[in-house]
């Protein structure tokens, strides 16, 4: 399930996420939001024809993220990306504040667009900066929605997730150490659909 808020040029993704760390097996979820730009799409049909709305480009992400293991709430890797290399994301950034209140953090990410001491400005649209500022308190709102504490089991974590299940599966293809596996926590995403 993902909720998307699309202004202008620059869309707000907000959802749940699992994932599995390559090098060790841990398990992270928590929610994700993710700053994308909007493909510009050749007008189609007449007046009142539905038009095409693409989401295209990623430009910032923030993971407000616990371990499968710790406890629910504690965002032990909140971290975020603030750029893309193409469609990657770049390195992992931690901020102290992030972890602290990651919820805190992520309103003044969007009411400040990022600009702070340390923070780069959020690369959004200039149409777009004022509405997606005045949105900070709806983006944290549905984030609280997605938060690790909200899930509290494998079955539960797969439902909110199970759009994803082609990247966890990849996953588990390249794990380095697949015996540190909880194998009961990624039943579900092994299950055949």
């Amino acid at each position: 399930m993902q909720h998307i808020i699309a202004l202008s040029r620059t869309a707000v993704i907000v959802r749940h996420w699992f994932e599995i760390d390559l090098q060790d097996s841990s398990m992270e979820h928590g929610v994700r939001i993710e700053l994308r730009e909007l493909a510009g799409q050749a007008r189609r049909g007449s007046e009142s024809a539905a038009q095409l709305i693409a989401l295209d480009r990623p430009l910032w992400r923030a993971d407000l993220f616990d371990r499968h293991t710790d406890s629910p709430g504690s965002f032990g890797v909140a971290h975020f990306h603030p750029h893309f290399l193409g469609n990657e994301p770049c390195p992992r950034v931690w901020d102290p504040e992030l972890k602290a209140d990651p919820f805190r953090w992520l309103g003044e990410q969007f009411s400040r667009l990022g600009e702070g001491p340390e923070g780069e400005p959020l690369p959004v649209a200039s149409g777009d900066a004022a509405e997606l500022s005045q949105l900070s308190d709806v983006i944290v709102s549905v984030a609280q929605q997605f938060g690790p504490e909200r899930c509290v089991s494998a079955k539960q974590c797969y439902e909110l997730t199970s759009d994803a299940r082609d990247a966890v599966q990849l996953m588990l293809t390249e794990l380095q150490r697949p015996d540190l596996l909880d194998e009961d926590w990624v039943a579900p995403w092994r299950a055949p659909t």
